[in-house]
């Protein structure tokens, strides 16, 4: 069966469009925990926050990706960065390039790795809660 402009493309740009804007409202959700919120509390949600903001941009790439297999991912992505940062690239990186500080961090902090599966985890269940209740409405796709 030919998908072109049929009902499985229109719930690709569904969940393309729902990924953006959740990448969107994610970024948004992380500079709002910093500029209200301030120490541990920021600094544990943005990590968190990190993680979903990759796992949105994942199922934006990859919109028929599953949330276990997303949330794995997302989490594997967090944690190589962190272990990058045992290098110390990313820290004299981040000292030339802003954008280099806010995607590579610049030291590596053991418990941020816990707060990555707490990200990838939130997002995995919200995403499933999602599909699940897409697909249990009278005409939802998957």
């Amino acid at each position: 069966m030919n998908d072109l402009g049929g009902s499985g493309s229109r719930a690709l740009r569904r969940t393309r469009l729902a990924a953006a804007s959740a990448a969107v409202l994610t970024v948004a959700a992380g500079l709002g925990v910093r500029a209200v919120f301030g120490g541990d509390f920021a600094k544990c949600a943005g990590d968190a926050l990190y993680t979903v903001l990759l796992y949105a941009l994942l199922v934006l790439a990859a919109p028929r990706l599953r949330p276990g297999r997303a949330a794995a991912v997302a989490a594997a992505l967090s944690w190589a960065v962190e272990l990058f940062q045992l290098t110390g690239l990313p820290d004299a990186w981040g000292r030339h390039s802003t954008l280099a500080r806010l995607v590579l961090g610049s030291t590596f902090n053991p418990p941020d790795l816990l707060w990555y599966l707490v990200g990838a985890g939130c997002a995995g269940a919200l995403h499933r809660v999602l599909r699940t209740s897409r697909v249990a409405a009278p005409g939802g796709a998957v």
